[in-house]
């Protein structure tokens, strides 16, 4: 009989959530692209990003990709889409971390050229998503112009959706962001001395 009484308090409460989330989804009838910032110093942003990209090819959809930072180094969701989804457009910096480069001039040099790329991407009123993997750090670091970066996210085509990720993301782009989600860090396996696994981490 308890048993019974706490199904029923289940299916009442379940009910009640339908209620509300139908009414929630009824009242959102407003049909745009959202600009997405993924931020914060856990791991998964690039991964969850990408992951975007895949759900949006899935459904026939198009999608273009610029990865800032990254790139000396290919990751496994580059090598997949240049295999399997050969017309998705993907371009990257290619200098690898700043760390590695030691290369300040040389950086904001290939930042800018590879911006190029993104700007012409949220003018592309045929890209349904835009992936622009780590630039947060391209306003972090002065690479390049946080006004010019904040101007093309606005005046993007109006069906057109755009995932940002990277640490530390500027607060204008969480002001003009509909969507803003922070990971953050409870353990990292790098930390604990773990190499970096093919498959896991690129």
């Amino acid at each position: 009989m308890k048993q019974n009484r706490t199904t029923e308090q289940h299916n009442a409460k379940m009910k009640k959530i339908k209620a509300a989330m139908d009414k929630r989804i009824a009242a959102a009838d407003e049909d745009r692209g959202v600009l997405v910032v993924i931020t914060g110093n856990g791991k998964g942003k690039s991964s969850s990003g990408f992951g975007m990209v895949i759900r949006t090819l899935g459904h026939g959809l198009k999608a273009g990709v610029v990865q800032f930072i990254k790139g000396a180094q290919s990751c496994g969701e580059q090598l997949f889409l240049e295999k399997y989804v050969p017309d998705c457009e993907q371009h990257a910096m290619k200098t690898g971390f700043t760390w590695d480069t030691q290369d300040k001039e040389g950086d904001i040099k290939a930042a800018e050229a590879t911006w190029i790329h993104a700007e012409r991407m949220l003018k592309d009123p045929t890209l349904s998503l835009v992936l622009l993997d780590e630039l947060t750090y391209m306003i972090s670091y002065g690479y390049l112009d946080e006004d010019r970066i904040v101007e093309a996210l606005v005046n993007r085509p109006p069906l057109q959706s755009v995932i940002v990720t990277g640490r530390g993301a500027a607060e204008s782009l969480v002001e003009i962001a509909d969507t803003v989600s922070e990971i953050q860090e409870i353990k990292h396996a790098f930390k604990a001395g773990v190499k970096a696994q093919k498959g896991v981490e690129y």
